[in-house]
C-alpha cells in the first residue's frame, strides 16, 4: 500500500519501522518541527524524522498542517491510506477525506476510555490494570472515530509512563499490519464507541507532580510511576525541589500526619501519607543526579517526625 505516515515520538517510531520493514510503500512522513532543546537550545529533529531519514523517506514539518500548500502535498502523493501516531496535530477534513482508505490512528488506550493526549499515564495513574492499543478510523472528533481492531497489554505492579509507553508502541507496532492487510481485502470493521464509556486522558503538566501527602500512599505511588519520565512527581525537603523515582507503598503507626518523615534508617526513608506512607527508594535532589534513598541520607540528615 502506498502509506503517508505522521508520527512524532518515540512511540510512533515502533510502527513506521513496522510498516516499512513488512514492504509498504511509506511515501512521505509528517511529523512536528524540530525543537530547542538544552542550555544550547540546538535544535532537535523528532525520533520519527530521524528514522525516516535513515529510510530516505521525504519529511514534512509543517507548522499547520491544515494550511492548503500541505492538503495539496498530500493530494499529489495519492496515498491508499494516512497512518497517523501521536502526531500532535488535528487532522481537518480536507485531508481525512484523501486517502482511499481513509485515514487510520494507532491510539495508546482501549478505546472509548482514555480518549486525549495522555492516555498511558493516566491508566497508571487511575490504577488500571491493562490499557492497550487501538486502530481506529479518524473523524473529526478527539478519538471519536469508528474502531477497527485492538491489542490488550496488561500494567505492571512496577510499570511507569515509559516502560507502558515501549510496550504499547511494540503492541501498536504489530496491530497497525494486521490493519493494514484487513483494509486492502476488505475485511475491516467498523465499531461505532460508545461516548458513555469515554473519559479525557488530559494533557500532562509540572503541576500535575506535585505531591499532596493528604492523599493515600497508594494513589502518590501510581503518580510517581505514571509521571515519568516527565514532568515527575515531586516534593520538598530540607526547602529544595526534590524529584521522586522511586517508591512504595508501607504502612505507619498512627498518630502521624500526612507529610512527616517517618522510619528513617541508613538505607531508606518513608513520608506519611493520608493513608499509609511512602517509602522513598529513589530521588532526584534539585541540582543533582538520579540517586538511590541510602545516596542521599548519606549527606542529608532527616528525622523522624520532621515535616517536609
Amino acid at each position: 500500500m502506498r502509506v503517508i505516515y505522521m508520527g512524532t515520538p518515540d512511540f510512533a517510531v515502533h510502527a513506521l519501522v513496522s510498516i516499512v520493514e513488512a514492504g509498504h510503500d511509506v511515501v512521505a512522513c509528517f511529523t512536528q518541527p524540530d525543537k530547542a532543546k538544552g542550555r544550547s537550545k540546538k535544535l532537535q529533529p523528532t525520533p520519527v524524522k530521524v528514522q525516516a531519514m535513515e529510510y530516505d523517506i521525504p519529511v514534512y514539518q509543517p507548522v499547520k498542517l491544515r494550511e492548503q500548500e500541505n492538503v495539496d502535498i498530500i493530494r499529489e502523493y495519492a496515498p491508499d491510506v494516512i497512518v497517523v501516531a501521536a502526531y500532535g496535530q488535528i487532522l481537518p477534513e480536507s485531508i481525512l477525506n484523501i486517502p482511499k482508505y481513509r485515514c487510520v490512528n494507532i491510539h495508546a488506550s482501549l478505546l472509548p476510555k482514555y480518549r486525549g493526549a495522555a492516555p498511558i499515564e493516566w491508566a497508571i495513574i487511575d490504577g488500571e490494570k491493562e490499557t492497550g492499543v487501538t486502530t481506529m478510523y479518524m473523524a473529526k472528533g478527539l478519538d471519536t472515530g469508528d474502531m477497527i481492531e485492538h491489542s490488550i497489554v496488561s500494567i505492571g505492579d512496577d510499570d511507569t509512563g515509559e516502560t507502558l509507553t515501549d510496550k504499547l508502541a511494540a503492541s501498536g507496532a504489530q496491530l497497525i499490519l494486521s490493519t493494514l492487510e484487513k483494509l486492502e481485502n476488505g475485511t475491516a470493521v467498523r465499531t461505532p464507541q460508545d461516548d458513555s464509556l469515554s473519559c479525557y486522558a488530559s494533557m500532562l503538566n509540572k503541576g500535575m507532580g506535585d505531591i499532596d501527602f493528604s492523599e493515600p500512599a497508594e494513589k502518590i505511588e501510581r503518580l510517581v510511576r505514571g509521571l515519568q519520565p516527565w514532568p515527575c512527581a515531586y516534593t520538598r525537603i530540607g526547602g529544595k525541589n526534590v524529584k521522586i523515582y522511586g517508591a512504595k507503598v508501607v504502612s505507619r503507626e498512627d498518630g502521624i500526619a500526612p507529610g512527616e518523615i517517618t522510619m528513617v534508617t541508613k538505607k531508606t526513608f518513608a513520608i506519611a501519607c493520608g493513608q499509609d506512607a511512602l517509602q522513598i527508594t529513589r530521588l532526584q535532589p534539585e541540582g543533582k543526579k538520579p540517586m538511590d534513598a541510602a545516596a542521599f541520607l548519606a549527606g542529608n540528615k532527616l528525622t523522624a517526625g520532621e515535616h517536609i
